[in-house]
């Protein structure tokens, strides 16, 4: 069902989910220290959503005729210097799995693989409201900027934030 060139993207971008996890893991484990338990839930719950979006490429692909292969993952950024640079850093690693979405999309019509296609539409759609979650967070901290009071208030919001699993065989 897939070209190898296909094949390798999907199994590149499945990879890259899991790394993205990774990165939000890392980002969490900063606040850990700062007594921001909003932050790191945030980021926390970013985490799970990243493996399950990993874990629909790896559905997808074995479901689909191909085998999933695990690539390597470098290690993630750990130090920053303030929450803004964590959240500046997410929204920039959010455009570019947006920019890996779209070529891949773009790659799968070049070839007509349509059903490729229509489930890259997921995560076209997805990344609009994970690029928006990400800026909201961002424009907020820059509002913000040093207020202690600002921060906590935050803090306390993005505490409320909880992970939806997807539904039974949404995964596919």
């Amino acid at each position: 069902m897939f070209s190898e060139k296909l094949l390798q993207a999907l199994n590149e971008q499945m990879t890259f989910e899991i790394y993205s996890a990774y990165i939000y893991k890392a980002m969490a484990a900063y606040f850990g220290p700062l007594n921001l338990k909003g932050f790191a839930n945030w980021l926390d719950t970013q985490t799970l959503e990243e493996l399950t979006h990993g874990e629909r490429f790896y559905r997808f692909i074995n479901n689909s005729g191909g085998r999933a292969h695990f690539l390597a993952i470098d290690e993630p950024k750990f130090d920053y210097s303030s929450a803004l640079e964590v959240f500046e850093t997410a929204l920039g690693h959010e455009q570019l799995v947006t920019r890996r979405i779209n070529k891949l999309s773009d790659m799968a019509l070049a070839e007509s693989n349509h059903a490729t296609r229509i489930f890259l539409d997921w995560f076209v759609t997805e990344q609009i409201e994970e690029e928006a979650s990400v800026s909201d967070i961002v424009s907020k901290l820059k509002i913000i900027d040093s207020d202690a009071s600002g921060t906590l208030l935050l803090d306390q919001e993005l505490s409320q934030r909880v992970f939806a699993p997807p539904a039974p065989g949404e995964l596919g």
